[in-house]
């Protein structure tokens, strides 16, 4: 078919919308040279649902013969999760995707289906491919795009979601998928089936670059994007230090030129009550936030923020922009991008001492935050208030407190033992055990008996939350380490830490870690006061022990 409609549904003034409501949906355009967002066509007024994103994706794929549609696991209530691989790769295999020798870069979008300006940019930016724009990409990248990876919370439109937020006014969906888990907090604990693929995602094609886009929630600054690299302390500094040196100034820079907008770390002006003291605040250190968890794998994670008090429209252009930039630099440094990854690879950080507890650090000097206002306006549907950016800039000086400094620390074994799961009350061990297999952290069980020095932690006393938080009730616990030597049996689960994820097995396997399965409880039934930790640590020195019996493999 041919001959649709102008590329946008012009819309109705606001008071003839007020009183009866949405117009008719248009069917949707079938000519061949048209292909639309939900949100272009209906002028953003609306977001595109689930069904519109893989037939949109499937429109792609087709017309370009660089883009390839799969899937890459389920959500909760059962829909595919759409990945498209774009580059000069035969399939969408992972194989095909690492012979190409190429820089893998990953981009989600709707990780927080209320926040969903990522979502609308990176179908644009798929349409825009298969027009012949950013061809030069293929050069040296492979593009890993996700542009829905919460389907369920995406389908629970409603117009009060997220209601001080500047539209889209017929709707949006929910932060939490529809276990009522939020996304970007399960990265450790991975309950989740849409965690549970991403990580799965991570282990067989690799990205040497993952981009995790979402909308700010709350604060009202001058930006119309704010950024993070990875917070945790124990990222390696070859990741942090291209970011925040070289490549996140580079495309800040850029998009002001080109397009007059600017962009800054993440932050939210807090404090001044409670004794903590005021400044421009980012947000958590902790891995089971996607970007931070990215950096513990060795590889470059990249938060970006839409400001939720610009319009749709502008979110979603300034996500675009912001995807694009990034796309740039990885691009023109694809091989530096290979090589810092590689570094960190190959740098084991047994003997070192990492983080388990981390505090916001102060910058040395003040810096000048640029504020902004907004002005309040009425969704014409809902009747709700919501807020809209004004074009106001007033620079501000405080001190900046975007990074995190440890607060107690613990040196790195050569390997953490967990006991066999198999005897009475061990279900807890296997449950750890199938986490860290899910990780893709490699690990083999001890094929016979035999003597080794270790350490063991003693724990004094536990404290265990009240209240649940993303289904599970959190702990802490306190004890101390001492040097023995055990019988480790044979079954024995045997994790190394000459491994490329041993930032992520220390962080889940610590007992002081913040982040960890102590953390999320996963251990209720085995922590009790005057009781041991079950997981050991090989003492300084020692070798991987006995002789051993099935492994799960390095994936890298």
């Amino acid at each position: 078919m041919s001959g649709c409609p102008s590329r946008r549904l012009k819309l109705a003034p606001a008071f003839l919308l007020a009183l009866f409501g949405a117009l008719p949906r248009p069917a949707p355009c079938q000519d061949a040279r048209i292909l639309l967002t939900r949100a272009e066509s209906t002028d953003f007024r609306e977001t595109t649902r689930y069904d519109e994103v893989m037939a949109f994706a499937r429109a792609v794929a087709e017309r370009h013969p660089d883009v390839h549609l799969t899937t890459f696991g389920y959500s909760f209530e059962g829909r595919p999760l759409p990945l498209l691989v774009v580059g000069k790769v035969a399939d969408a295999s992972p194989e095909a995707v690492h012979a190409s020798g190429k820089t893998r870069v990953y981009v989600q979008g709707g990780i927080h289906a209320g926040e969903i300006s990522g979502k609308e940019a990176l179908l644009i930016l798929l349409r825009e491919i298969t027009e012949g724009k950013h061809a030069h990409w293929a050069d040296s990248l492979v593009l890993l795009i996700a542009p829905l990876y919460n389907p369920d919370g995406n389908e629970r439109v409603n117009l009060r979601n997220r209601p001080r937020q500047n539209g889209p006014v017929g709707g949006m969906g929910t932060r939490a998928n529809a276990q009522e888990y939020d996304l970007n907090r399960d990265q450790m604990k991975l309950d989740a089936p849409e965690s549970r693929a991403l990580v799965g995602l991570y282990t067989l094609y690799d990205p040497h670059v993952s981009v995790d886009l979402h909308t700010t929630n709350g604060t009202r600054h001058g930006y119309h994007l704010t950024y993070s690299p990875p917070l945790s302390p124990n990222t390696p500094g070859e990741i942090t230090g291209l970011l925040r040196e070289k490549w996140l100034p580079e495309i800040t820079r850029r998009v002001k030129e080109k397009h007059g907008w600017d962009m800054y770390y993440y932050g939210d002006v807090s404090g001044g009550r409670g004794g903590r003291e005021q400044g421009w605040y980012t947000f958590d250190h902790r891995p089971r936030f996607v970007s931070n968890y990215i950096g513990l794998r060795n590889r470059f994670g990249i938060l970006g923020e839409a400001f939720a008090y610009a319009t749709f429209q502008d979110r979603t252009l300034i996500s675009q922009w912001f995807v694009e930039e990034i796309l740039e630099f990885a691009y023109r440094n694809a091989g530096e991008i290979r090589a810092r990854t590689a570094r960190a690879d190959a740098r084991s950080p047994v003997g070192d001492s990492l983080a388990v507890q981390a505090a916001f650090q102060r910058s040395a000097e003040p810096v000048t935050i640029l504020l902004g206002e907004v002005e309040e306006e009425r969704n014409p549907f809902s009747g709700e208030i919501m807020l809209r950016r004004k074009d106001v800039q007033t620079p501000a000086e405080m001190y900046e407190f975007g990074t995190f400094t440890p607060t107690e620390m613990a040196r790195v074994p050569p390997g953490y033992l967990l006991p066999p799961g198999t005897g009475p009350g061990q279900r807890e061990i296997v449950t750890l055990v199938e986490r860290l297999t899910a990780h893709g952290i490699r690990h083999s069980v001890v094929g016979e008996d035999i003597q080794m020095e270790v350490e063991a932690f003693q724990v004094d006393s536990v404290q265990t939350e009240e209240r649940p938080f993303q289904g599970r009730q959190a702990q802490m616990v306190w004890g101390s380490w001492g040097t023995e030597r055990r019988n480790i049996v044979a079954g024995t689960v045997w994790v190394p830490m000459d491994q490329s994820l041993a930032r992520v097995a220390f962080t889940l396997l610590e007992p002081r870690s913040d982040d960890g399965f102590v953390a999320w409880g996963f251990l209720p039934l085995t922590l009790k006061a005057g009781e041991p930790y079950p997981v050991l640590r090989a003492a300084p020195g020692s070798h991987a022990p006995g002789r051993p019996g099935p492994s799960s493999e390095d994936p890298r």
